[in-house]
């Protein structure tokens, strides 16, 4: 297990597993939503983040009944990987904590402007952070 999925687990309080699941379908989403070139560089910046992209980028995709439907019909976007992340058994408070926690680590790895860069990208994302 790497320092990021360690770290949302200990902090976010949350078992390891479903840790590393959640953290690799947000860094899925922002590979797929955000500004490529800086979600590119954070994630290369960030230890083992390609590995959970590749292992759960597509986690929780579709499904989510019909409100799940009803996103994927607006463009899905912060709302759509919210469900998505309940789906995992997280409540809100766990998941703004989540993505609190991850942002914090790709901040120390990959630095302010490209963390900010991709943040501001994504719709309705700085609200959580």
């Amino acid at each position: 297990m790497n320092e990021l999925v360690t770290r949302v687990a200990d902090n976010v309080g949350i078992a390891p597993d479903t840790a590393e699941k959640a953290v690799g379908m947000m860094l899925g989403f922002l590979q797929r939503e955000a500004d490529d070139g800086a979600v590119a560089r954070m994630i290369e910046a960030i230890p083992g983040a390609a590995e959970l992209v590749a292992r759960f980028n597509g986690e929780g995709q579709g499904g989510g009944g019909l409100l799940g439907g009803l996103m994927a019909s607006f463009g899905g976007g912060v709302m759509a990987l919210g469900q998505q992340l309940m789906g995992l058994g997280l409540g809100m408070g766990e998941i703004t904590s989540l993505a609190k926690e991850t942002i914090k680590v790709a901040r120390e790895h990959a630095g302010d402007e490209t963390v900010d860069t991709v943040v501001s990208s994504v719709p309705g994302l700085s609200q959580f952070v």
